[in-house]
């Protein structure tokens, strides 16, 4: 059976935990910023984490994660 291939654009967006939970990064931090204060605009540079509801899916992607 040959290799599953990993979906690169998921590979860019994701990584695993240590525990197997699922790293992303939070949305609404690329344009408009003027209007957001700074306390959001600081939140929205931590990492948010995949849904339980999502993980699998993702999983999927990532094959060898």
């Amino acid at each position: 059976m040959p290799k599953m291939k990993t979906h690169r654009g998921a590979a860019k967006r994701f990584k695993i935990t240590k525990n197997g939970k699922i790293k992303r990064a939070k949305a609404y931090k690329s344009h408009i910023l003027t209007k957001k204060d700074a306390k959001r605009k600081r939140g929205l540079k931590k990492p948010g984490l995949v849904s339980p509801a999502d993980k699998k899916r993702i999983k999927e992607l990532l094959p060898y994660s």
